[in-house]
């Protein structure tokens, strides 16, 4: 698993790369991981996808400082 600050490195590089089309990258990732049996890999991009939530707003919160 990825440390706290390599997950948000990863959920704001998604998010220069990808912008709006961010969530769909993440889905295909962690479908293609899915198909593998990679778990740690699913939990690696949900920790990612909910960093990525948080950093543009959409999961309730305001983004961290």
């Amino acid at each position: 698993m990825l440390s706290e600050w390599e997950l948000w490195a990863c959920a704001n590089r998604v998010l220069q790369t990808h912008g709006e089309n961010a969530p769909f990258h993440v889905a295909e990732q962690i479908g293609a991981l899915a198909l593998t049996g990679d778990a740690e890999g699913v939990r690696t991009w949900q920790g990612i996808v909910r960093r990525i939530a948080q950093l543009s707003g959409k999961d309730g919160q305001a983004p961290p400082h």
